[in-house]
């Protein structure tokens, strides 16, 4: 059985988080504040920790520091709805934590519910969380992986895409918007932000082509989390709460609580934010993402990048846009915090290249510039 502790110095919160995990199957012990989880994690070794921000003796951030040099330990933030809690939030994602869940607001005995299936996700999916030990500023100086010039024989014959520079067949380029010469379509869920950490700042500024992100969270934390990533990268990065023409050189991460699309008007390409679809697990869907572009473009003009995740969002549509001759990138176990994403594209063989994440950066600057 696993063994979960919920820290929190809130009792309601403690019993009912507690009442959840136990129902799920978990092992669970709490903490009142940061000293007391420093000492339980050490003593007790718990598989998880939930971990709420604000409280009083040792916050959750000073704890989470502790607790990564103690035991490191995969972490969920519990975290308020409130802008200050999305900007600690990220700040614990750096400092280590694996994912967060944002805590009910109002009447919390009347909310939990709300969370509830998120929680047990979310714990599952940290339980299974590979811990890189490595900080930011580590994870940026480490060596990058060799970029490949050519794609790798594929395991049974794909057409073979041009280069930038190639001009596509006229009959593809009089049917096609050609606004832009290419997407490149990043999928990511758990660890998410610490990877495109990774990823998103070794891109220069005039990067050829529009990034879209379809990263599995909240709506009250994207845009946070989209003016972090624009302070940390050369490239300009935007939330795509509205229709937006699609520019080079330009990040649009998905708002949470809808699916990121791109659609065409008169001729012009957009990043489109539409409710979420029915039937669809995870927000902004990776599937739906990679599908609507796929509707605008030919293969050969899109590079699929699927990152750290549990499940298998975006597989299906990365692997018809491999097999169609578009380029597709699989982040490999060595980083990847949780292997669940990747490695069904990887099993689909619908991946060009399998790179860890601090390689990813140079085979798109390779590849497109």
């Amino acid at each position: 059985m696993k063994k979960v502790l919920v820290v929190d110095d809130s009792a309601l919160m403690r019993k009912l988080l507690t009442g959840v995990l136990c129902e799920g199957g978990y092992e669970v012990r709490s903490a009142r504040n940061g000293s007391e989880a420093v000492d339980v994690v050490v003593q007790w070794q718990p598989d998880v920790v939930t971990l709420d921000i604000n409280m009083p003796e040792m916050d959750g951030l000073t704890a989470l520091s502790l607790i990564m040099s103690a035991r490191p330990t995969p972490v969920v933030m519990v975290s308020s709805l409130t802008e200050k809690g999305a900007l600690a939030t990220f700040e614990a994602l750096a400092l280590g934590a694996v994912d967060f869940i944002p805590k009910p607001g109002g009447t919390i005995s009347l909310h939990v519910d709300d969370i509830k299936a998120m929680l047990l996700e979310k714990v599952r999916s940290a339980s299974r969380a590979r811990l890189g030990g490595r900080t930011p500023g580590e994870r940026m100086a480490a060596g990058s992986v060799a970029p490949q010039r050519s794609l790798p024989a594929p395991r049974r014959a794909v057409a073979q895409p041009p280069s930038p520079a190639t001009a596509l067949p006229a009959a593809a380029a009089a049917s096609k918007p050609a606004a832009v010469p290419g997407l490149v379509l990043i999928g990511v869920s758990t660890g998410g932000p610490r990877t495109l950490e990774d990823i998103l700042p070794r891109l220069a500024a005039d990067f050829p082509w529009p990034v879209l992100v379809a990263q599995h969270m909240p709506a009250n934390f994207t845009d946070t989390f989209a003016r972090r990533m624009d302070s940390l990268c050369a490239l300009k990065v935007l939330e795509a709460a509205s229709p937006m023409a699609l520019q080079p050189g330009t990040v649009y991460i998905g708002r949470g609580g809808t699916d990121l699309t791109v659609t065409e008007r008169g001729g012009t390409l957009y990043a489109a934010p539409r409710p979420e679809s029915p039937g669809v697990l995870w927000h902004p869907s990776v599937e739906v993402l990679v599908n609507s572009a796929l509707q605008h473009l030919p293969a050969a003009r899109l590079v699929g990048v699927m990152l750290t995740g549990m499940g298998n969002d975006g597989a299906a549509a990365m692997g018809r846009l491999h097999a169609e001759g578009g380029r597709t990138i699989a982040e490999s176990a060595d980083t990847a915090v949780v292997f669940g994403m990747p490695a069904e594209l990887i099993e689909r063989r619908g991946a060009s290249i399998v790179l860890p994440c601090t390689g990813i950066a140079a085979q798109l600057r390779i590849w497109l510039q």
